[in-house]
């Protein structure tokens, strides 16, 4: 079996000229004006009611699975560009309860908390707001038109809040180039790109379940998020990584899918295959593309599931909070098998 769709020519790639591979690229993947000049979901347009009822269709055991992150102080980042563990604080405990110290009356007691932390700390939805090419953001927006001191004010994570909803598939890359890439693990190494080719080659080895189109949102498995449980995170957070490579983008494009998240911290490949470039796939795929990543996934308890099953597809509620005028947002995704 091979996957259904063929992805057209792209663009002429060349590492050493990365300011024309990406504005080519810009160029072959765009969707501006493909939902009209008022737009504000981008790629999430794909996935429409009968998506929807189509996904809650493949719920056959009610067995769910959390692919989130813990939230704790002991999470992955680092401090780079502000970022922080999330902190948490308990403002009443029980001791306050035991010794009667918060006001209420007749014995009634009680426990609050409080949080703090960036909200993409963690797993997380990058808004399309999130990311600008040449101070552009989606649909072809001025940036600080969107973008300003008080948040997003066209494209905020809000708009997303009751949309993300539908069919998941898996693709345990990790799993499935293990054997050939003589791996212990089922993680692929720091570094290693998933062009289009071995993306293909991964949806043939899973089977008919794991085929991805319209609508569909992708969840990709680099192993890389298992290897920092066992060993710490080390440069989880902003380092070296597998992932998508740039030449992907036409792939994802062509598929119309409706987002995609992985399993590691920035989506796409680190080091960068465009020599001085920072994050080009984030370049073209959110302001040009309108997709929605998803980073810092949990996907390894449902990768033992899928392998164990054979099954790569599930219901997924994935919703961002709802937090006006952000451009990302910590969420809690739930697959639904």
């Amino acid at each position: 079996m091979t996957s259904d769709i063929t992805t057209d020519t792209s663009p002429a790639f060349d590492p050493e000229n990365p300011a024309a591979t990406i504005e080519a690229m810009a160029h072959r993947c765009s969707n501006w004006g493909r939902w009209g000049e008022d737009d504000v979901h981008g790629t999430l347009n794909f996935l429409d009611d009968g998506a929807r009822v189509r996904a809650a269709q493949l719920v056959t055991t009610g067995q769910t699975f959390s692919l989130a992150q813990p939230f704790n102080a002991e999470g992955p980042q680092k401090g780079w560009r502000r970022r922080t563990n999330p902190v948490h604080t308990m403002t009443d405990t029980g001791l306050d309860a035991e010794y009667g110290d918060q006001g209420f009356p007749f014995g009634f007691g009680g426990a609050d908390d409080v949080i703090a932390m960036p909200l993409q700390c963690s797993t997380q939805w990058d808004g399309l707001g999130h990311i600008f090419d040449h101070g552009r953001a989606w649909n072809g927006r001025r940036a600080g038109g969107v973008v300003t001191s008080e948040g997003d004010q066209v494209t905020g994570i809000e708009t997303a809040a009751d949309r993300i909803v539908g069919r998941a598939v898996l693709l345990d890359a990790g799993r499935a180039l293990a054997g050939e890439l003589g791996l212990e693990y089922s993680e692929l190494p720091d570094g290693f790109a998933l062009t289009p080719d071995l993306l293909d080659r991964i949806i043939d080895q899973q089977g008919v379940s794991s085929q991805v189109g319209r609508g569909d949102i992708l969840l990709v498995r680099t192993g890389q998020y298992s290897r920092a449980r066992r060993e710490g995170w080390g440069d989880y957070a902003g380092g070296a990584a597998p992932g998508l490579s740039f030449r992907s983008a036409p792939w994802l494009h062509d598929r119309e899918i409706a987002a995609i998240a992985t399993d590691t911290w920035g989506f796409e490949v680190r080091p960068t295959e465009l020599n001085g470039a920072f994050q080009p796939l984030h370049q073209i795929v959110i302001p040009h593309m309108g997709l929605y990543i998803g980073e810092m996934w949990n996907l390894d308890d449902l990768a033992e599931y899928c392998a164990r099953t054979g099954r790569y597809e599930a219901f997924l509620v994935a919703a961002p909070l709802p937090v006006t005028g952000a451009v990302g947002s910590p969420v809690n995704p739930i697959a639904v098998v």
